[in-house]
């Protein structure tokens, strides 16, 4: 039997998101002590103008786990808001002569109705945007007793400075030197900037991280780097001049104390104090110091920068050296902010130390010997390794960790150092010199210094009336807005015109997202927080493992800490998915052309306008630039959101990179048509009329052959929560399409037994779902069941009886064995091909573009053809 009846996916996607809109229970938490609590978060969005692919194969990865969890019984949160704040709104005020506000709420406005496109699951009416000023009214007053707390300070710090946007970048937004909106150089500035002190938690941030099983280990490590626990040696030396007076002493700190007796010079940073005194002596170094101004404070900036140097005529003595005397060098690579700002450099067992001492002719050393006996080449690089000392007076034998714990022992009994750790982790500077963002609630009064506004005057809002006809602060500008009272004297005063780093909008929204619209907005709502956080499933991408997921941690034992919360961490689980990539098209003039300006013809990629062969290049990240952005709302028009949302999951695991492809998505659309074709050819067939939800199949009611197709679909369907569970929803939909598969074989066969592959139907339908929402909800209807599917538990497969004898399945590769694997006699092809390609004997034999077709006979043989 055939039907022509294709899905009329436009009709149906409108209704039953109008639906969701109006049913009180689609989309909310009950808040039902009873019910066990599931939070699903995906990372906040900005509101750039649209939602491309990427955003929304993210946005998917929630929807799924969340509508699974709530078909599973939990009482699901699924917030949705908008990371508001930000310099883009005000390079776009300069650009198109338009308020940064109007710009935000604007986009905001297109990128929700772009999302409602694709039914997500959220509970709209949490929404909010960080620059609502109910939001940063609160913000303000968490700042407030953070320095109460004394996690708030105030300092001169050097800073990297973009010329062009003038203002203070933070280390991240330095890309090879330049301001990563701009292109500007970056300077060096000495600033008065506001921190948070998130190094009095490093000890806690580090050690948590292990309580963090949730998480991938590749984040953990990469917080565990960037927050740098070390435990080295603090040396003491004497600074003298060329006459032999003492200037000063030195400390220096260091991770590899044992290499000191390799050391040929001492380096110390522009900026520290003893730098900045022979600055005012010389005129060579303040000119070399002032060099260094130029160039950003990154330690990856400085790590690829050419090694410079002053020689300062001083030389440092250390008792452990004797009268050996180490020249003192200002060098454009030590950081003040790391250690003590000094360092004793060991060129034959430190890359940029070996780097400086061959552009200045300094001796290297070597001090560690390969256990091995091999020679050192240290003309060639630095030795890195671990060894046996040598020409280290009494160290000489021992090994290097050996070596280490001796010398710190030494050096403390005989009062020269002392053991010392150090975090590579900085403070937290905050201050941004720019209009759109949360104000700083601090006041300058010349009588009492700088002081914290009063509570009852939050928020101390954004001024609207500002001008962006020049670069910098329009804060500073503003005639008005600046000019307030001391809290503390009442005299003429001003207020702070930096805003917070936008890292700190984003550091609490979490919380926030607890409280719903019926509770005071202004307060934390302890028993609301208590009962959502932490975060069950959190969802983003690793470009944020470090920074915002850092500050995060911090913010939330701040948070608890200064009496808001009680919790440790507010993240449990960490999913980080992999992104969409789309292949670029170049034409030989150098342009980047959009794929709907190509066309193939003979294999070849053509410019339509001129029928030039273009360039395809490699598949890359969707970026603008490259004109390879694919449109969602033009996906959503052509194939439907059920579509695009099963084809940006099936297409490979989502923790990996995937490939955006016209066939793709095509054959997504051809299949949600066949399942709806199946669906509709039944109910012809045998004129369904069963209004119920699905009942217990009873298999043993079936014959046979029947019976064993059943059992079939059971077993492929009963899997799927599980890879729900752990995020396999590309397994998980071929899954569903070797049930579908066998149901099509069954429809002909089951005259006596209608209402039970209804029944079957359904629950194919219920775990489909969580992917196909709108589909199911229309499928689910035509079948009868009374309930919405939101209201629809999800099936217990524990019921049936459906565990097999195993069977040895043959792996071949053009018919050669070459493998064997253990799998249920009914195994689906799917599910055996992706057991099979994993197999080292058999991989091997598998070319990178994959087998040309695949031979499987059930429960025997599988064989690859290539």
């Amino acid at each position: 039997m055939k039907t022509s009846a294709n899905y009329n996916f436009q009709a149906t996607e409108k209704k039953w998101q109008q639906v969701w809109r109006q049913s009180v229970c689609a989309n909310k938490p009950v808040a039902a002590a009873a019910k066990e609590k599931c939070y699903v978060l995906e990372m906040f969005m900005y509101p750039s103008g649209r939602v491309h692919i990427g955003h929304v194969r993210n946005f998917m990865i929630g929807d799924v786990i969340a509508r699974f969890k709530k078909a599973k019984g939990f009482d699901v949160l699924h917030p949705v808001g908008w990371d508001a704040f930000g310099l883009p709104a005000e390079n776009a005020a300069l650009a198109n002569a338009v308020h940064p506000k109007d710009w935000t709420y604007e986009n905001i406005s297109l990128m929700r109705k772009q999302l409602e496109l694709f039914g997500f699951s959220y509970d709209w009416d949490r929404e909010f945007a960080t620059c609502d000023e109910n939001y940063y009214a609160v913000q303000q007053k968490i700042f407030l007793d953070m320095y109460k707390k004394g996690l708030v300070y105030r300092k001169e710090s050097m800073v990297n400075w973009d010329p062009v946007d003038n203002c203070v970048l933070a280390n991240e937004q330095v890309i090879d030197g330049r301001g990563w909106r701009s292109g500007a150089i970056v300077e060096s500035r000495q600033l008065s900037q506001w921190f948070f002190k998130i190094t009095a938690y490093a000890n806690e941030l580090l050690k948590s991280l292990k309580s963090l099983e949730g998480w991938p280990e590749k984040v953990r490590a990469m917080q565990e780097r960037w927050i740098g626990h070390s435990r080295g040696l603090m040396l003491r030396f004497e600074a003298k001049d060329k006459d032999g007076q003492s200037l000063q002493d030195l400390s220096v700190y260091s991770t590899r104390p044992e290499t000191i007796f390799g050391a040929s010079f001492l380096a110390i940073s522009a900026q520290h104090p003893l730098a900045q005194k022979l600055a005012k002596t010389s005129s060579a170094i303040a000119e070399f110091i002032n060099s260094c101004s130029k160039n950003s404070v990154t330690t990856e900036d400085m790590d690829k920068m050419e090694k410079l140097g002053i020689d300062t005529g001083v030389q440092a003595f250390c008792s452990l050296l004797g009268d050996r005397a180490l020249p003192v060098y200002i060098a454009n690579f030590v950081l003040q902010t790391y250690g003590t700002g000094a360092i004793f450099g060991t060129p034959a067992h430190d890359t940029r130390d070996w780097d400086f001492a061959k552009k200045y002719g300094l001796p290297i050393k070597l001090v560690i010997k390969p256990s091995a006996g091999n020679d050192v080449n240290l003309q060639a690089g630095s030795y890195l390794g671990n060894g046996t000392m040598i020409d280290s007076e009494f160290l000489n034998g021992k090994t290097a960790p050996e070596a280490k714990e001796c010398i710190i022992e030494h050096c403390e009994k005989t009062g020269v150092g002392k053991a010392s750790e150090f975090y590579r982790l900085r403070d937290w500077g905050i201050s941004r010199q720019r209009y759109w963002g949360c104000p700083i609630p601090m006041i300058h009064c010349q009588k009492c210094g700088v002081v914290p506004a009063n509570e009852k005057d939050l928020p101390i809002a954004l001024p609207v009336d500002v001008t962006f006809n020049q670069p910098g602060n329009p804060l500073d500008r503003h005639p008005t807005w600046s000019k307030t009272k001391c809290p503390s004297c009442g005299a003429p005063a001003h207020r702070e015109t930096d805003t917070m780093d936008t890292f700190v909008d984003s550091s609490w929204y979490f919380i926030r997202f607890c409280q719903d619209g019926a509770s005071d907005l202004g307060k934390f709502d302890r028993k609301q927080i208590e009962r959502w956080l932490p975060v069950d499933f959190y969802i983003g991408g690793i470009e944020h493992a470090i920074l915002h997921l850092l500050y995060a941690r911090f913010f939330t034992k701040a948070l608890r800490d200064c009496g808001y919360i009680n919790l440790n961490e507010p993240f449990s689980a960490l999913f980080t998915q992999g992104m969409v990539c789309h292949k670029t098209f170049k034409h030989k003039d150098g342009r980047w052309l959009a794929p709907d300006e190509i066309e193939s013809k003979k294999g070849e990629a053509i410019c339509k306008a001129d029928g030039t062969v273009v360039d395809v290049g490699r598949s890359e990240k969707m970026s603008k630039s490259k004109k390879n952005v694919v449109s969602p709302d033009e996906m959503v028009r052509i194939y439907g959101a059920d579509s695009v949302r099963m084809f940006v999951l099936s297409d490979s695991p989502v923790d990996k990179d995937m490939e955006w492809s016209d066939e793709g998505i095509t054959g997504c659309w051809r299949f949600i048509n066949r399942f709806w074709r199946l669906v509709v050819m039944f109910g012809e067939k045998y004129s369904q009329t069963k209004k119920a939800s699905p009942s217990f199949i009873q298999l043993d009611c079936l014959k046979h052959e029947t019976k064993a197709d059943f059992k079939r679909v059971l077993r492929s369907i009963s899997q799927i929560g599980g890879l729900y569970e752990v995020f396999q929803f590309n397994r998980a939909i071929a899954a569903v399409h070797d049930a579908v598969n066998v149901m099509y074989d069954l429809l002909n066969h089951v005259e006596s037994y209608s209402d039970a592959f209804r029944d079957l139907l359904l629950l194919t339908n219920v775990v489909m779902a969580p992917i196909t929402p709108h589909l199911s909800e229309e499928v689910n209807q035509k079948l009868g069941n009374p309930k919405m599917l939101s209201e629809t538990c999800w099936p217990d497969f524990g019921r049936y009886e459906l565990k097999q004898e195993m069977v040895t399945i043959a792996v071949q590769v053009n018919g050669k064995l070459r493998a064997t694997l253990e799998a249920l006699p009914d195994a689906m092809q799917s599910e055996l091909e992706h057991a099979a390609r994993n197999i080292n004997a058999v991989k091997k034999y598998i070319p990178a573009g994959g087998a040309k077709k695949v031979i499987f006979v059930p429960g025997k043989i599988i064989n690859f053809v290539v």
